[in-house]
């Protein structure tokens, strides 16, 4: 420092007194270094002292630096799988919340298929050769009915088409598969929407940089929420071009201004007068200018060669929109929070006039807002031609759910799941439009939750340290979610189901917390191995499990509906330490002790909405007269035949249907263990799931149906975990989506699902894909490809 300092001084003195005899020069140098030294804070000696110090600093801080920045370790695991084809896309949003972009785990998106074009035929789309830039000629038996879309309109749940018929000869430009699916025939909306519904078949191209967004509301919390799925929505269009190989210039609209072609080029003056007198006079038929009039543009061959290449906007030649206006209204409701009676309906309307593309997408609640912003968005996407994203320009839209409780459940005590697969998981029932992620936290073979008040269930229950999901996580998932429209119901399964984790009772005086931890032989105990159930006669039980629910209600509540578990409850357990007691009111008073204590967490709360209704499992037991039918909604996992179902109905209970036969998502991969039956079969494959429609077999009156709150579809993980997460759940999950959104009509006995619901399915599993979701696929490829020839 003293150095430049002293260097600076003899440039200012040689450019001030230049003119100077150089031994006055030297006279004046040597006076200022001495004021200059006089007056430093330091001495040589006091440097002397510091050095050392100064070093030890400079070490320690380089130390830190490392530590911090060394990935391998950290307490916990981003993820138990490797990531691949990652996608790093600069300038996503910072909020947590809404900033996480699922293609950071990307999955290879299908190459572009340059030798292929396709057209919309009788209201499909047909393959055809292109090679060299040449499409192949269409049949004479086809040739009139080429190249044309015209405006589909549907009706309440119907599927409509889109007539096609024009003599327009065959194009030179290739057309992708999703450009003509998405303006061909049928709507590719998933679900479909319940209501009046049409939408027009001509597209506009449109810049991302180019999407605004205004909102109508008096609510600031709304607001809020509402430029966050805003932020989520741009995120993940940037991530799907970003998966389609489109370049930085591409997703933003501009390129560098020595690459831009001749005729993307913006026009001089010059040539705007030349363009403009070629026209009036000299144009041909065409109404082009000839190759060698004024209006011609060309790039010098060293355009950009050894210079700073500077960005411009593409001209709008490429583009039909200068402005994407995206208006959401939500002007009725201040709530933010998910209930059994949140009204998730919304209209939405597309218009495309002076090259301004207007949305306007009202709603009564914030939630279905943000459905309207999920339709929107798929019908946006990337074509691979023309390398722009595209939209279609004309759409109206009515829709509303069927029922309110649309949810997925997932276990993450037999095989632990990271936080980001688990926002993976959401992001899929996001765009499904589920809306209500049943979290199976803890079983008897773990405890992975992290608690404040007694970290010994995680201590002595998790499979690892690393292993665990701490209050952090589980506040971070929940406003995840939140600003995705989903709600997160926790569940601590109890009493069955609470082995490991449990067992530290006596070493810290508070007795037997749980019975037959680990006990053998198994099969006496508990349905599948290890044993656990909890001491129903020890009040610490009930104390930890208050703790619980108010750590898990602080964290993601408030909530209106919450799920305590109560399923296969083993009485020979409990038999051998208390013979004394009848058994069955022994479960009646552990589960109305547990209610009573999550009013109780519920209560140190600040929330405005307490769990006033209690989900429970089915069981032999769920039908005892002491569980109330205005508190206990019965969660019912047997089978479809299964008498309990009539049963329940009959005693007025409200059911959330997860039917083992239809619902559940873990079964047909056979057996996991030697002895006992360890498995359900066959596979539940996505028509399954799609065609069960169980309140139509069992024929319920509109009363009854009142009682339907909803279902879910179960993941039990015994033969599931990270790496093949995704595969087990989509797109059969989104199949239960349509199901208990638009629950559509079909013929009662038909076997098979419609070939319409075939072609939206593919299309919706390739949008899961660009999401960053290794969903499995449905069908062969070629089947994709040629609509309707495989099913």
């Amino acid at each position: 420092m003293v150095i430049a300092f002293y260097n600076m001084l003899l440039s200012h003195d040689y450019n001030s007194r230049r003119s100077s005899a150089s031994s006055q020069t030297r006279n004046i140098r040597m006076t200022v270094l001495k004021n200059l030294f006089k007056k430093m804070a330091v001495s040589r000696s006091m440097l002397k002292k510091t050095l050392p110090v100064l070093i030890v600093m400079a070490f320690v801080s380089l130390c830190l630096l490392v530590y911090w920045y060394d990935s391998s370790d950290s307490p916990k695991p981003s993820s138990m799988m490797p990531i691949y084809n990652a996608h790093v896309v600069e300038g996503s949003s910072p909020n947590p919340a809404a900033g996480y972009n699922a293609r950071t785990n990307a999955i290879p998106i299908y190459p572009i298929e340059r030798s292929w074009t396709y057209k919309c035929v009788n209201n499909r789309c047909v393959r055809h050769h292109f090679v060299d830039g040449v499409e192949e000629e269409f049949e004479s038996s086809s040739s009139n009915n080429v190249h044309q879309q015209q405006s589909q309109t549907h009706g309440a749940g119907a599927s409509g088409s889109s007539s096609s018929s024009s003599t327009s000869p065959a194009s030179s430009k290739r057309i992708p598969y999703l450009t003509c699916t998405m303006t061909c025939g049928p709507i590719n909306i998933w679900p479909q929407p319940t209501g009046a519904t049409s939408i027009g078949s001509k597209t506009s191209r449109f810049r991302l940089s180019d999407m605004r967004m205004k909102v109508v509301t008096i609510f600031p919390a709304v607001e809020k929420l509402l430029h966050e799925a805003y932020d989520v929505m741009r995120t993940e269009l940037r991530g799907v071009m970003v998966a389609h190989g489109a370049t930085l210039e591409e997703i933003e609209g501009a390129v560098p201004a020595s690459s831009l072609p001749s005729v993307l080029m913006p026009l001089t003056e010059q040539q705007r007068r030349a363009e403009s007198e070629e026209s009036n006079g000299e144009a041909g038929a065409s109404g082009m200018p000839s190759d060698g009039g004024a209006g011609k543009r060309s790039v010098p061959g060293d355009a950009g060669v050894g210079k700073i290449h500077f960005f411009k906007l593409v001209s709008d030649k490429r583009y039909d929109a200068d402005a994407l206006e995206v208006n959401l209204h939500v002007e009725k409701s201040p709530a933010t929070f998910l209930t059994l009676h949140t009204d998730e309906s919304y209209n939405m309307s597309v218009t495309h006039s002076a090259r301004v593309l207007i949305v306007k997408i009202s709603a009564n609640t914030f939630f279905g807002a943000k459905h309207g912003l999920t339709t929107l968005q798929q019908m946006i996407w990337f074509d691979d031609e023309e390398r722009t994203l595209k939209i279609l320009n004309k759409a109206s839209i009515e829709d509303m759910p069927k029922f309110n409780y649309r949810g997925l459940m997932l276990d993450t005590s037999r095989h632990y799941f990271t936080v980001e697969a688990i926002k993976r998981t959401i992001v899929g029932m996001s765009h499904s439009k589920l809306n209500r992620f049943h979290w199976h936290i803890t079983d008897s073979q773990s405890f992975p939750l992290v608690s404040r008040h007694y970290p010994q269930l995680a201590r002595y229950g998790a499979y690892s340290e690393r292993e665990v999901y701490t209050p952090d996580d589980v506040r971070e998932l929940a406003a995840f979610a939140k600003v995705r429209g989903i709600q997160i119901i926790p569940e601590i399964d109890a009493p069955a189901h609470a082995g490991n984790g449990w067992d530290w009772g006596p070493k810290h005086g508070l007795g037997e917390l749980s019975l037959c931890i680990n006990q053998q032989p198994w099969s006496n105990y508990c349905g599948e191995p290890p044993c656990g159930q909890l001491n129903p006669k020890n009040n610490h039980t009930y104390a930890i499990l208050q703790s619980l629910y108010a750590e898990l209600l602080e964290a993601v509540g408030p909530l209106d509906y919450f799920h305590i578990g109560g399923d296969e409850v083993n009485l020979e357990c409990w038999q051998q330490h208390f013979n004394d007691s009848d058994m069955r009111t022994l479960w009646c008073d552990f589960m109305l002790q547990a209610y009573h204590r999550l009013q109780l967490a519920a209560g140190g709360q600040n929330s405005t909405v307490a769990p006033g209704l209690v989900g429970v499992w089915s069981s032999g037991l769920t039908s005892a007269p002491c569980l109330s039918k205005n508190v206990f909604a019965v969660q019912v996992w047997g089978g479809s035949k299964w008498p309990e179902n009539f049963q329940l109905i009959n005693a007025g209970y409200s059911l959330v249907i997860s039917h083992v036969d239809a619902w559940y998502l873990d079964c047909g991969f056979g057996s996991w263990r030697s002895t006992g039956d360890g498995a359900c079969t066959p596979y539940r494959n996505w028509q399954t799931v799609y065609k069960h429609r169980p309140w139509d077999e069992m024929k319920l009156n509109s009363l009854q149906m009142r009682q339907i709150l909803g279902g879910e579809a179960c993941l039990w993980t015994e033969q599931v975990d990270e790496s093949i997460l995704d595969a087990r759940l989509w797109p059969r999950a989104s199949a239960l989506a349509e199901r208990l959104w638009t629950d559509p009509v079909e013929e009662r006995y038909s076997e098979s699902v419609p070939l319409v619901v075939y072609n939206r399915m593919s299309v919706f599993r390739n949008h899961l894909l660009e999401l960053g979701l290794r969903a499995e696929p449905i069908f062969p490829k070629y089947c994709a490809q040629n609509q309707d020839e495989c099913v």
